[in-house]
């Protein structure tokens, strides 16, 4: 397995997400500055980090979203390989048109951590295929 970080100006634990990833499967995992115009080839998986690509507000990601690799990114997701987002790279995959939607702030404007319901409505998918079709999950 071949795995990519994307690092962007502000993100952080990218270093973690190497090491993780690099336990967890074995996979040899390249960095790859948000400045680049290439992936490396044969990626089975590529981690958007967390952090703050570009500062600390709402939309966030959207700089990043624009940022050159990410139309690599693009590409590849087409193709099928593995892209997940944690955090502020969840931000930058919903601005850059890989996920559907919008973020919207939040009605106290203050930072929320709470137990959160989530329903998987496709229990097909490589992320979401141990937990089995149309399952709440507290998160």
């Amino acid at each position: 397995m071949k795995a990519a970080v994307v690092v962007f100006p502000g993100s952080n634990c990218d270093r973690d997400c190497k090491v993780a990833v690099e336990r967890s499967t074995g996979a040899a995992v390249e960095m790859v500055w948000h400045a680049e115009t290439a992936l490396p080839a044969g990626l089975d998986l590529i981690v958007l980090p967390g952090g703050f690509s570009y500062g600390d507000y709402l939309r966030c990601g959207a700089m990043a979203a624009l940022s050159p690799v990410m139309a690599e990114v693009r590409k590849a997701a087409g193709r099928g390989v593995a892209v997940v987002g944690i955090c502020n790279g969840f931000q930058v995959l919903c601005e850059s048109g890989l996920l559907p939607g919008a973020l919207l702030r939040n009605s106290a404007l203050k930072y929320v951590c709470k137990p959160v319901e989530l329903e998987i409505v496709r229990g097909d998918t490589r992320f979401t295929r141990a937990f089995g079709a149309r399952r709440s999950a507290v998160m």
